[in-house]
C-alpha cells in the first residue's frame, strides 16, 4: 500500500514554512527560504510516498504550526510522526526534554548519549525534520553563542527569546 504524504505551505511570523503530513501525525516541520527545493527534499526524502500538496486539508494543522511559532513555550497538540535512525531519535527524544526557557550545549546532549565528543549529535540535531517541536533551537555552544540552525541564526534567536520572555529563562 502505498505511503500518502500531504504538504502545505504556511505563514507565521517568522516567516514562511512548510509542513508535512502522514495519516500518524506530522513528519515535517521547517523553515523556508527556497519553495521549489523544500518541496523537492521532501520528495527525495519519502521516494516510495504518493507527495501531494493540500493546503486546504491541512490548515488546522498549519494554524497550529503558526501558533508554536509565536508561543514556542506553549506544547503542541498535534501528533508526530518521527522519523530517523534509532540513534537520531535518541537525540531527539533528548531534545524533547529540554524544558522551554532553557538551553543546553552540543556537549550536554552527547554526554547523555555516553559520549564525550559533541561531534557525535550534532548531526542528528542538524537533520531535525520537525523545527520548534523537536526544539533543536534550545541547543547552543558551551560558550552561550548561538550556532548551527537550519532556520537560520535570526529564528533561532527569535524563539529563544519569545521562550524567554514567557517566563523565567535558565542557562543549563
Amino acid at each position: 500500500m502505498t505511503e500518502h504524504i500531504r504538504y502545505a505551505f504556511g505563514q507565521s511570523s517568522l516567516g514562511e514554512f512548510l509542513a508535512a503530513s502522514s495519516e500518524n501525525g506530522l513528519v515535517v516541520f521547517e523553515f523556508v527560504d527556497e519553495k521549489d527545493r523544500r518541496v523537492q527534499r521532501l520528495r527525495e526524502r519519502f521516494p516510495d510516498a504518493e507527495v501531494a500538496e493540500d493546503t486546504a486539508g491541512l490548515q488546522d494543522i498549519l494554524a497550529a504550526l503558526s501558533e508554536s511559532v509565536d508561543h514556542p513555550e506553549r506544547p503542541c497538540p498535534l501528533p508526530l510522526d518521527i522519523r530517523g535512525t534509532d540513534f537520531q531519535k535518541r537525540v531527539w527524544e533528548i531534545l524533547r526534554r529540554i524544558p522551554a526557557g532553557e538551553t543546553t550545549y552540543y556537549g550536554a546532549v552527547a554526554a547523555e548519549l555516553g559520549s564525550t565528543d559533541a561531534r557525535d549529535a550534532t548531526d542528528a540535531i542538524a537533520n531535525n525534520p520537525i523545527a520548534v517541536l523537536i526544539p533543536c533551537h534550545r541547543v547552543i555552544k558551551k560558550d552561550g553563542s548561538l550556532s548551527g540552525y537550519r532556520g537560520g541564526a535570526r529564528r533561532k534567536r527569535a524563539l529563544l527569546f519569545r521562550e524567554q520572555q514567557a517566563g523565567e529563562f535558565k542557562l543549563k
